[in-house]
């Protein structure tokens, strides 16, 4: 069950919409994410970007745990740095940064992490309505329902939308089932006929 506030899905469609033209895009063109990062004032960066990470940390994080997360977002002075994953495929990247850069344009509270006495990180907070939140905008600005139906108004597969759009075939298949792109295609095609 969703727990994102009524109207905030047509809401996330719009605003993707309204940011595509404020960075210049057609809503049929792939999303630069560096110039999405640089108009939320965020810095993109991998562990291999971060001065004095030690060799052993790179390991862990790029090879023994590298499945074990994502993307983080931290604040160094006033400006948030998101750090990402780069072992994952390029689609899933560009929904881990996305979703990184949602946080930071919804204004959303950082999650509280703490050092615990043996040196692990420990998560002290979750806001599962802000994850959804982040999720859902950052898949409306990598590919927004408009894109989805005119890619399938000149007849793409799948894997072509995703390959366009920097995308993985996963996230072309749920936002062509959740905005119901494919229903409404059939729909008009069937009134035209």
């Amino acid at each position: 069950m969703s727990i994102l506030e009524r109207g905030f899905k047509s809401w996330g469609e719009r605003f993707s919409e309204g940011l595509r033209k404020e960075l210049g895009l057609d809503i049929t063109d792939p999303l630069d994410l560096d110039k999405l990062a640089a108009f939320a004032g965020c810095r993109v960066m991998t562990p291999h970007d971060i001065p004095g990470m030690t060799a052993e940390h790179l390991q862990q994080l790029t090879l023994r745990d590298s499945s074990g997360w994502s993307a983080v977002t931290v604040c160094v002075g006033d400006q948030a740095v998101i750090i990402h994953n780069p072992t994952h495929s390029v689609g899933r990247q560009a929904s881990n940064i996305a979703h990184e850069i949602a946080h930071v344009l919804l204004q959303h509270e950082p999650t509280r992490i703490v050092m615990s006495h043996d040196g692990t990180l420990v998560m002290r907070s979750f806001d599962a309505k802000q994850e959804e939140e982040a999720n859902w905008l950052a898949w409306c600005i990598l590919l927004p329902r408009e894109a989805v139906m005119s890619a399938l108004r000149r007849r793409m597969s799948v894997e072509q939308i995703a390959a366009h759009f920097g995308v993985s075939v996963t996230l072309v298949r749920f936002r062509i089932q959740k905005t119901g792109a494919q229903v409404h295609m059939k729909r008009t095609s069937g009134q035209s006929s």
